[in-house]
């Protein structure tokens, strides 16, 4: 029998997100939209429906609907350069959310023997999924020293002769630090001349904190950097605020690795809601997704503005690097120059301020790494925020 660890974060929100009154700071999606939301942001109401509800209630089309594959793809299709085109419908396996689409390519293309490298903090279920197939898991540690880029030396000494896959986390999660495009492109050469499936979780794509300001070029996907064994995860839930949707998505130009996980699809998902279905082409269509991500973003530079002048305030307590995108920061707190114990410190929060926090050594470190670090979510309401921020500062 199969042996699978707790899923350390998964347990801590089931465990304290429905306490009564509790002010969600741990939350990673951007703060949720409704259908209404969606329809008042088209820039196209006369023409356009988040629901054809005359649609019969089967199962619909197996991978996803080609109109939702192929809107998928074109976030794929950006660049403007031959380079950057080529992705399409064929290209897009739809999931049930991304935590779906990073297990069945794990359970796919990792097998008993094989070494895999993985980015470290990030979601636990990128480094011990693959343990639990039989992989031996090197872990590529992250500095602060360094804004939690990936540093290309140190994965010189992480591969083997059996290394079978890169996996990184872009923008990461928890630190909310993106990886520029030239360190994209160092970690891409580096497998190629080696054969290693390169797999990026790009879960949080494309919430760029900077990514409507002038001259602003966003970091690519991995997706468009021109190696045939590189895949990518996706999702509805956290830069596109629609996790109650449950759509995720795995991408990749080498279609043989897109049949290899559809046919291990066939165990676990017929199709995904047709209802759902719809809804993600909708946000995801030329008259929403524009507004949607101004939204979003917009949200997401506010919000981190008002944890920004937090940590300035109590800098003597608290520093962190500053997220440059996505929904999460990660910042430590200390007492008396030694790191706080950070279960009993977001225990005791919870308890007697109602703000809710995530444990960095629980949920991120095994227990034994990142001592005094707690992850939050800061892309939820700003009066939410706001508040957590006022009650936390009470606190300390």
């Amino acid at each position: 029998m199969v042996r699978i660890p707790e899923f350390d974060v998964e347990r801590w929100m089931d465990e304290y997100e429905t306490t009564p009154g509790v002010l969600n700071t741990a939350e990673t999606c951007v703060s949720s939209v409704s259908i209404e939301d969606l329809w008042g942001l088209s820039l196209d109401k006369q023409s356009s429906n988040p629901i054809n509800f005359s649609t019969k209630l089967l199962y619909g089309p197996i991978r996803g609907s080609t109109v939702l594959r192929g809107r998928i793809a074109s976030l794929y299709n950006d660049g403007g350069s031959e380079e950057h085109q080529g992705m399409d419908a064929d290209n897009i396996l739809i999931t049930q959310g991304a935590i779906g689409a990073n297990f069945l390519l794990l359970y796919t293309l990792i097998n008993p023997g094989d070494h895999v490298v993985c980015v470290y903090p990030t979601y636990q279920q990128l480094y011990d999924v693959p343990k639990t197939l039989g992989a031996e898991v090197s872990l590529w540690k992250l500095s602060a020293d360094d804004s939690y880029v990936p540093n290309i030396e140190a994965l010189h000494g992480l591969v083997k002769d059996n290394t079978k896959m890169i996996i990184i986390n872009n923008p990461n999660n928890p630190t909310g630090a993106p990886i520029p495009t030239e360190v994209l492109k160092q970690i891409i050469d580096f497998a190629k001349s080696r054969g290693i499936i390169v797999f990026s979780d790009e879960v949080y794509r494309p919430l760029f904190h900077d990514l409507h300001e002038p001259g602003y070029v966003p970091p690519r996907s991995v997706a468009t950097l021109g190696y045939d064994k590189t895949i990518v995860t996706g999702s509805m839930s956290k830069a596109f605020a629609m996790a109650g949707i449950r759509i995720g998505w795995i991408a990749s130009k080498n279609k043989s690795l897109i049949e290899a996980i559809a046919s291990a699809r066939d165990y676990t998902t017929i199709s995904v809601s047709q209802i759902d279905d719809q809804l993600a082409a909708y946000a995801l269509s030329p008259q929403v997704l524009p507004p949607l991500l101004l939204r979003n973003v917009g949200m997401a530079r506010r919000n981190a503005a008002l944890v920004e002048e937090f940590v300035n305030k109590h800098s003597h307590i608290c520093s962190w690097v500053k997220p440059k995108a996505g929904t999460t920061a990660f910042i430590k707190f200390t007492a008396g120059g030694e790191p706080v114990d950070d279960v009993r410190f977001c225990q005791d929060l919870i308890e007697k301020t109602k703000v809710f926090f995530v444990p960095g050594s629980r949920c991120f470190g095994g227990g034994q790494d990142f001592k005094g670090y707690v992850r939050i979510g800061y892309v939820c309401e700003e009066d939410v925020l706001k508040e957590a921020l006022k009650r936390l500062s009470e606190y300390v």
